[in-house]
């Protein structure tokens, strides 16, 4: 039996997804997603949160609100480097709720690479994990949109991803802090934080 039902998956996102279409099957795999969370969580530490409630809010609805702002910027296919990856946010959801996009997990522990293979094959997606540190993928290897949430050294981290966006793509954080010189949108739900949206500059014509 799922730990959530979808019903109540639904309940918990409506503040981060709103009125949005989203693909149909959503709910249901993010329903399994969590399933397969909470038990790889129980033997290999992939989140500190451990609540189901909370892991909905927290890291799917955080994570599928980025994925909402990022598709209203984003061509239905565009490519997208999730970095420092972890348990797949905010990569995983974006995917269930764009299936277009061309996703890549970089992610360079090799358990969490493992529980991000473990989820792709059980929910038949078309995403790529990048098991190894994103210094390592091809130097001219660029993404229309990168995405960065609570990694470890986030100045290093916001300037190696800086050095992956393609140009006129985006870098998207998901942090407490903001950035003047970007766009910041609050978070819905109780805990502080910011969704911060930043265009590399087009090419040059």
């Amino acid at each position: 039996m799922a730990t959530l039902s979808e019903a109540r998956i639904a309940a918990l996102l409506q503040p981060y997804l709103g009125s949005a279409p989203v693909p149909a099957a959503l709910y249901a795999q993010l329903s399994d997603y969590l399933d397969l969370l909470l038990k790889w969580n129980a033997r290999t530490n992939l989140t500190a949160i451990r609540e189901p409630d909370e892991i909905v809010r927290r890291h799917f609805g955080e994570s599928l609100f980025a994925g909402l702002h990022l598709g209203a910027r984003l061509p239905a296919e565009a490519t997208l480097l999730d970095f420092g990856s972890g348990a797949g946010f905010p990569g995983l959801p974006i995917q269930l709720l764009h299936p277009a996009l061309q996703i890549t997990l970089a992610e360079s522990q090799g358990k969490k690479a493992s529980f991000l293979r473990e989820v792709i094959r059980t929910l038949g997606l078309p995403t790529e994990v990048w098991a190894g540190r994103v210094e390592a993928i091809e130097s001219d290897r660029r993404f229309d949109a990168v995405t960065l949430r609570a990694v470890d050294n986030m100045q290093q981290a916001l300037a190696d991803a800086q050095l992956r966006v393609a140009p006129g793509g985006w870098l998207a954080t998901l942090s407490t802090e903001t950035a003047p010189e970007d766009e910041c949108i609050s978070l819905p739900g109780d805990a502080p934080g910011w969704l911060t949206l930043h265009q590399t500059p087009p090419p040059s014509r």
